[in-house]
């Protein structure tokens, strides 16, 4: 009798002792970082799996910084897809007008012993009147169903120069969801931007009508995608589509329908073909309507070994144009090598062309100063012969790069006649001819230290412009992060645009822009689990530089605020 009580005791507590086990398995897989999963063992085990993914999936990661080519990876991972898809529209990055310098957003990380939260709710304030507030929110309808939302909001009641005359406020809402199937994965994006600012660009002392000067941009937008999801697959492919409407405070409107394909077949090992489709339907009503399309199929052929990488094809394009009575089709070349002499050590080199679509909306968000009814005309790049190399030594990746291009229909910005505070698009009808030199370095210590330094050099050969206004000549960024015990994040980062040249057509005057030096620092601290706090200094050297002419921007500003997770 003894030996079965016994026997019955060291049962129940081999039964207590693996109940517990399991327990705490589960636990420490569900904290864990995964990957897609592969086949299940049984069909029980999907719902979990994609349950991780999901909450994988709605992790904010800090924004990639911008390289010319990717670096291939020493040893590719299996899961890893067989194309990069790149869905926005092309646009023309030479000398690019654009900058936006933010402190850098803070390294994927948390507080020590803190829960991965998904969820957020950020506000603060600053000088210049500015007021700050960001949310964001996801949850899961399935195992299959997921959702996202986010709104922000950033404004400024006054500016640089008189006052209100010069505020500004931004405003961006967005929605997203997602349904992951085996094999494919059903997408839809829904948003709403609207920016309010002045042009107050205008010569001093002067008394204006505020509404005279007002500018409202508003813009919708709705895309839904369906692209495969199976890294096993011999055919790959992504088929995205939307609309985005723009409307602002000069009777200007702007819808466009853009359809994006992309797919891949692997015919052997080595060799793939690959193909990618665009469809652009515009209408642009500023004065006379008129309808703008563009068509794009560019069918390429890819070999790859484990010493080069070979890629060819033909980049085929049809415009049409009803206001300036335009249609006709293009073709141009592609073709790009890609050596690996020893190790992770590449070099590069290859030639293509394209025609680049140039709408209103494209270049508003390079310029917001531009006056009503500017002409609108796409950017043919006749061609482009690059080459350069990349890699990584001793931890320190590295990229240099050396581009001559050909460009009928290159654009620049310059002030008006006679109101110069606003802008005209002015093309070169001509041949012109853009070298650029362009470089970066890029070193990191996981989970602590992170550095970009980058460097594009340009030289303009203008034909019939006289200078390519407003574009600099050099553009230098550096970009750092640092974590420090988990709990303190400090991020900084370094902007310089210099050669920039810009011309009063009134005075027939030819500036030099004094070159921008812009530097910036982010801190944030966590002060518990769910609880942060954060200080950003934009502009620390607090210089009114100008990126277009006669418009200062903001001196030394800042924000701080406090941020909730849950």
């Amino acid at each position: 009798m003894l030996e079965i009580k016994l026997i019955l005791l060291r049962s129940a507590y081999l039964a207590t002792l693996a109940s517990t086990l399991a327990f705490c398995s589960t636990e420490a897989l569900a904290q864990q970082p995964t990957t897609r999963p592969t086949q299940p063992a049984k069909a029980g085990e999907v719902e979990n799996q994609e349950i991780t993914l999901q909450k994988e999936r709605n992790i904010r990661l800090p924004q990639a910084n911008r390289i010319f080519t990717k670096i291939p990876a020493a040893k590719p991972n299996t899961d890893q897809r067989k194309l990069t898809y790149e869905f926005t529209d092309r646009p023309l990055v030479v000398g690019d007008p654009r900058l936006s310098p933010v402190a850098l957003p803070v390294q994927s990380g948390k507080a020590e012993d803190q829960t991965a939260f998904n969820n957020y709710v950020k506000v603060g304030a600053g000088n210049y009147g500015s007021f700050y507030g960001e949310a964001f929110g996801s949850g899961t309808v399935n195992s299959n169903l997921m959702f996202d939302g986010s709104f922000k909001h950033l404004s400024s009641s006054v500016g640089p120069v008189d006052g209100r005359n010069s505020a500004q406020s931004e405003n961006k809402l967005k929605v997203n969801g997602a349904y992951l199937a085996n094999q494919f994965k059903i997408t839809a994006n829904l948003g709403y931007n609207r920016d309010g600012y002045y042009f107050y660009g205008y010569g001093r002392p002067r008394e204006v009508n505020r509404d005279t000067i007002r500018q409202r941009l508003n813009t919708f937008n709705f895309r839904v995608g369906f692209e495969n999801i199976d890294p096993e697959a011999n055919i790959d492919y992504s088929l995205k589509t939307g609309i985005t409407t723009l409307s602002d405070n000069y009777n200007a409107t702007e819808t466009d329908w853009a359809t994006n394909f992309n797919g891949s077949v692997k015919i052997t090992e080595k060799f793939v073909a690959l193909v990618g489709a665009d469809a652009f339907v515009t209408q642009r009503t500023d004065g006379p309507i008129d309808n703008r399309n563009l068509f794009r199929v560019k069918p390429t052929f890819k070999y790859t070994t484990s010493k080069f990488t070979v890629t060819a094809g033909v980049n085929a394009v049809n415009e049409t144009d009803k206001r300036l009575g335009i249609n006709h089709t293009r073709a141009f070349p592609v073709l790009d090598i890609d050596v690996v002499p020893v190790g992770n050590i590449h070099f590069y080199g290859g030639v293509d062309g394209d025609i680049v679509r140039n709408t209103l909306r494209s270049f508003l968000s390079e310029n917001r100063w531009l006056s009503p009814q500017v002409v609108l005309a796409n950017t043919e790049k006749t061609l482009d012969v690059y080459g350069g190399t990349k890699g990584e030594i001793n931890g320190i990746n590295y990229e240099a790069k050396v581009s001559y291009a050909q460009y009928r229909n290159f654009y620049a910005f310059n002030n008006t006649w006679p109101d110069t505070s606003r802008f005209y698009v002015l093309y070169d009808s001509g041949k012109a001819k853009v070298l650029t030199i362009s470089g970066q370095l890029g070193y990191s210590v996981k989970d602590f230290f992170r550095s970009t330094l980058k460097v594009d050099v340009y030289d303009y050969t203008t034909s019939r412009l006289e200078e390519a206004w407003h574009r600099p000549r050099v553009i230098g960024t550096w970009s750092n992060s640092l974590i420090i015990n988990k709990k303190l994040f400090v991020t900084a980062d370094l902007y310089n645009y210099s050669g920039i040249k810009a011309k009063n057509f009134v005075s027939g005057e030819v500036v030099t822009l004094q070159p921008i030096w812009d530097v910036n620092l982010k801190i944030d601290y966590f002060l518990g689990k769910q609880v942060s706090a954060f200080v950003t200094l934009n502009n620390i050297l607090g210089k009114n530089y100008q990126r277009y002419l006669y418009y200062p921007n903001q001196g030394l500003n800042f924000l701080g605020g406090v941020s909730y997770s849950f």
